[in-house]
C-alpha cells in the first residue's frame, strides 16, 4: 500500500510510520534514478542532433554549465538495457549433479561457465549503480518470466519455458540433429555449429529479449550451444553496451547471435563478437 505524506506524517505507531516512510523512500530514490538517467539521454540526444548548451539551458532554466554537468554526470542511458530501477534478478539455470557416493542423488548445480556468465553481468550491473540477485532455476526449468529486471542464463535444453519462448522468434534460434545442437539464422539460411565439438575453445549464442508470457513486457535472455556461450554473451553486453541499447532501446524484443572464444582453467571469455543482424520484433509494453 502506498502513502502520501501527509499519510505518513499522521501515523501513530513509529515502528509503522517509519516502515512506511523507509518504503517510500526507496520509491523516490529509484525514481529520481531513472528520471536523472532520463534527462541526460534527452540532453546527449538534443547535442547529437546540433543543439548548443546555451539553448538547451534556456529551455531548462538552468545555466550552460549545469547543462554540461548533467550531460556528464548521473547514470548512462545505456543502463536501462539491464532494467529500470535500482536491482536486476539474474536467473541461471541448473543442472542435477551425477549421483554421489552411497547411491545419494546429486542435487541443482550451477556450471562453471554460467556461474562465469553471472559473474560478469553481476559486475556491470554493480558498475552501474545496480544492486544484483541471483536466483538458480532448478531442474525441469521451471521459472517466472512475469518480473521487472529480470536476466536468464539458460539454455533451451534445460528449461521448456525458454524452449518454449524461443519458438516464437522467427529469425533466430536452436535446432538439432544427429550432430548435436546448433543455432541457425532462418533468414539469411545460415547454421552456426559450436567450433567446441571439434576441440576449439569458441562457442556461439542466442542473445535477446524475450517475450513474458504474461504479455506485460520482456527480460533479457540469453543461452549457448554450451554454457560457454553465454559467458560470451554476457561478456559481448559489457563491452558494447551502449551500441545494443542505441539499436534496441530499453523494450524493444530483439535477437542476434554472439561468437565468443576463450581460455579454459579458469575459464575466461578472451574475445565476442556478434556474428547476425540485430532482428527487432514488435515492442513489448
Amino acid at each position: 500500500m502506498e502513502f502520501t505524506f501527509e499519510e505518513i506524517e499522521g501515523i501513530q505507531d513509529p515502528l509503522d510510520r517509519t516502515k512506511a516512510a523507509h518504503e517510500r523512500l526507496g520509491q523516490f530514490q529509484e525514481a529520481v534514478t531513472e528520471l536523472t538517467r532520463l534527462r541526460r539521454e534527452g540532453v546527449e540526444q538534443l547535442q547529437a542532433a546540433g543543439w548548443k548548451p546555451t539553448e538547451i539551458a534556456v529551455h531548462l532554466g538552468v545555466t550552460r554549465q549545469r547543462v554540461e554537468q548533467i550531460g556528464k554526470n548521473g547514470p548512462t542511458p545505456a543502463r536501462a538495457f539491464l532494467g529500470r530501477g535500482n536491482q536486476v534478478i539474474i536467473a541461471v539455470g541448473e543442472k542435477t549433479e551425477a549421483p554421489k557416493e552411497g547411491g545419494r542423488p546429486g542435487g541443482p548445480a550451477v556450471a562453471t561457465e554460467d556461474l562465469v556468465a553471472y559473474e560478469t553481468l553481476s559486475h556491470l550491473a554493480r558498475d552501474l549503480k545496480m544492486d544484483v540477485q541471483f536466483e538458480g532455476i532448478s531442474p525441469p526449468g521451471l521459472f517466472d518470466t512475469n518480473r521487472e529486471n529480470l536476466i536468464v542464463a539458460c539454455g533451451p535444453r534445460l528449461s521448456p519455458v525458454v524452449a518454449q519462448l524461443l519458438a516464437g522468434d522467427p529469425c533466430l534460434g536452436f535446432s538439432k540433429d544427429d550432430q548435436g545442437w546448433y543455432l541457425v539464422d532462418r533468414d539469411l539460411d545460415e547454421e552456426y555449429r559450436s567450433p567446441s565439438d571439434r576441440g576449439v575453445p569458441a562457442d556461439y549464442a542466442y542473445l535477446g529479449r524475450l517475450p513474458r508470457l504474461d504479455g506485460k513486457g520482456s527480460f533479457l535472455y540469453m543461452g549457448g550451444i554450451h554454457s560457454a556461450g553465454a559467458a560470451g554473451a554476457a561478456h559481448w553486453i559489457t563491452n558494447n553496451l551502449s551500441e545494443i541499447y542505441s539499436a534496441v532501446g530499453a523494450k524493444g524484443l530483439f535477437s542476434t547471435l554472439i561468437k565468443c572464444e576463450y581460455s579454459t582453467s579458469p575459464l575466461r571469455v578472451t574475445s565476442s563478437e556478434r556474428v547476425s543482424p540485430i532482428y527487432r520484433r514488435e515492442v513489448a509494453s
